[in-house]
C-alpha cells in the first residue's frame, strides 16, 4: 500500500484507536474534537483507505495455556526459492503462530509462536524440520515482550 494523506484529524482518531478500539464513536468523537457522524465517516474512510486494517483483541497467551514464546528463525533451501508463498502459508497456518516475516539476508522467515511447554516447541521445531522447503531453523526463547506504543503518522 501507497502513503496516504493523512491530516491532523485522521491522525488523532489514528492514536486513540490505537490506545482504545473498543471506545464508543461518542466518546471517540469527544476526544478528537469532532461531531459523532464525522467521526464515524472518518474512521470508515480510514478503514477504506486500507489505514487501519483490523480491529483485534490481543490474548494473554499464558491465559490460553501457551505460556512459553520463542522465535523460529527459518532458513530456506536455495533450490526451493519459488516455495516462499507455501512456507509463509504454512506457518502462518499453524495454531501456535502468532506472526510470520518474511526477511532479507541470512535468515529467510522469523515465526513468532506460543507454545504449551519445551515438548510442545519440539515437536513443532521437528515438524517444521521436515518440510523440504527448510534448510535450518534456529529458536530463541522469548524472556519477555512489550509491544510498541502503536504506529502513528510520520510528520
Amino acid at each position: 500500500m501507497a502513503s496516504v494523506e493523512l491530516d491532523s484529524v485522521d491522525k488523532a482518531l489514528i492514536r486513540e484507536l490505537q490506545n482504545d478500539a473498543r471506545q464508543t464513536n461518542k466518546a471517540l468523537a469527544e476526544k478528537v474534537g469532532v461531531a459523532p457522524s464525522t467521526c464515524l465517516e472518518r474512521v470508515r474512510d480510514l478503514r477504506t483507505r486500507g489505514v487501519i486494517q483490523a480491529f483485534r483483541a490481543e490474548v494473554d497467551p499464558v491465559a490460553v495455556g501457551r505460556p512459553m514464546e520463542a522465535i523460529l528463525s527459518l532458513q530456506q533451501r536455495a533450490s526451493q526459492r519459488g516455495h516462499i508463498e507455501s512456507i509463509l502459508d504454512h506457518a502462518a497456518s499453524l495454531p501456535e503462530t502468532v506472526r510470520v516475516m518474511a526477511l532479507t539476508g541470512t535468515t529467510d522467515f522469523i515465526v513468532h509462536v506460543a507454545v504449551r511447554d519445551m515438548q510442545h516447541l519440539r515437536d513443532l521445531v521437528w515438524g517444521l524440520t521436515e518440510r523440504p522447503e527448510v534448510a535450518r531453523i534456529q529458536s530463541s526463547l522469548v524472556f519477555a515482550r512489550i509491544e510498541g506504543s502503536g504506529l502513528t503518522p510520520l510528520d
